[in-house]
């Protein structure tokens, strides 16, 4: 009779358990789950990243021109008298785009470039310059053109980047990717655009994340990693943490008592 009865109440703390690990909630880790893994997948780029330039912006612009003489003008808003020889160095460390959209340039004054992309502002530059100096090339490139990740990620921090381009897997790639706590599913970017603040959620499961608006970030763009809550907390908390182990071993030890009373 006794046996019978631990039979029974093992057999039902085993059945239990079972099924609460069963019914418990899955987290997807996989990336583009939604991907065929036997067939190529194919997809027009149709958001190409399209930075424009903004209030608060900081840009390098360097000039290069046929005179020696202009180069230096242009560039460290130095006037050099006739047979002086061209030795200094640049002096400025970036134009800062104010709030109204415009730069101070050597010669020019103020230049209008918010709102441009920077292809756009490099042709207005030398076109403007080159009614001053003949052949001349301007290269320019956004100097604080940085995001910030953070949540879980295995290193939230602000990255710059220097090459001014950047998508939403390259940025959590630089911070070390996802913790096994993230949520996949619902990656949160904010963004500040004329005035405007926006926020998107994206999912990383899914492939159409490649054609996302935000799937290229822009410059001062916030990504947010959020967790999964409920799991984080009880493999955190003190008195949460050793769950699993005690329910493991209680279910060997169940299923032990069933094979041995058989």
């Amino acid at each position: 009779m006794l046996f019978d009865t631990m039979k029974n109440f093992c057999k039902r703390i085993y059945l239990f358990l079972l099924v609460t690990t069963a019914c418990s909630p899955g987290r997807n880790l996989v990336y583009f789950d939604d991907l065929a893994t036997s067939k190529e997948f194919r997809t027009p780029i149709n958001n190409q990243s399209n930075i424009r330039i903004q209030p608060g912006d900081l840009l390098d612009i360097s000039i290069s021109s046929l005179s020696p003489e202009s180069n230096l003008l242009f560039n460290s808003g130095i006037i050099v008298p006739p047979g002086t020889p061209v030795t200094a160095p640049r002096l400025n460390e970036g134009y800062l785009v104010n709030n109204d959209g415009y730069i101070n340039f050597p010669v020019l004054g103020r230049v209008w470039l918010a709102g441009l992309t920077r292809e756009q502002a490099t042709e207005k530059l030398t076109v403007e310059i080159s009614k001053l100096a003949k052949t001349t090339i301007v290269n320019l490139r956004i100097l604080n053109f940085q995001v910030t990740v953070i949540g879980e990620v295995n290193n939230p921090s602000l990255f710059m980047v220097p090459s001014g381009k950047l998508n939403v897997l390259e940025a959590l790639g630089l911070a070390g990717d996802l913790t096994e706590f993230a949520r996949r599913d619902n990656i949160l970017i904010i963004r500040e655009n004329n005035g405007e603040r926006v926020a998107m959620r994206l999912n990383l499961n899914s492939r159409e994340i490649l054609n996302s608006p935000f799937y290229y970030l822009q410059q001062n763009d916030v990504v947010y990693v959020e967790p999964y809550n409920k799991v984080k907390i009880a493999q955190t908390e003190p008195e949460n943490r050793y769950i699993p182990i005690w329910a493991a071993a209680i279910s060997t030890l169940a299923f032990s008592i069933l094979t041995f009373f058989r």
